[in-house]
């Protein structure tokens, strides 16, 4: 299995925060099936401020690559990431349009 962890940060504006939050306690089903037939076995997302942690634990031949290029083929994927863009804002020093940005592991036990 491998682990993946990506950040990103939502609008500081509470309202904003508290409605992300409700849409991620009723994921549509289509995001839900996209995120299973991809490979990934687990996600979970957590939340301090406005800043996001997302923890993906996936099968050995995930490849976050390809996930990326259905996702863009999919008309219910884009229309989700598209709504979910309304909350959320891109991290500092990033490129133009990136979301969820990796993040290097340094410390494992």
């Amino acid at each position: 299995m491998k682990t993946y962890c990506y950040t990103l940060d939502l609008k500081d504006d509470p309202e904003l925060i508290a409605e992300y939050e409700r849409y991620h306690q009723q994921v549509w089903p289509e995001i839900l099936q996209s995120i299973t037939d991809s490979g990934i076995q687990h996600m979970t997302i957590y939340r301090w401020a406005n800043r996001l942690c997302m923890i993906v634990h996936a099968a050995d031949d995930y490849d976050p690559a390809a996930k990326a290029e259905k996702d863009a083929a999919d008309p219910k994927v884009q229309e989700w990431e598209t709504l979910m863009w309304k909350y959320q804002q891109a991290l500092p020093g990033v490129p133009p349009g990136t979301k969820w940005v990796e993040m290097k592991p340094i410390f494992e036990h």
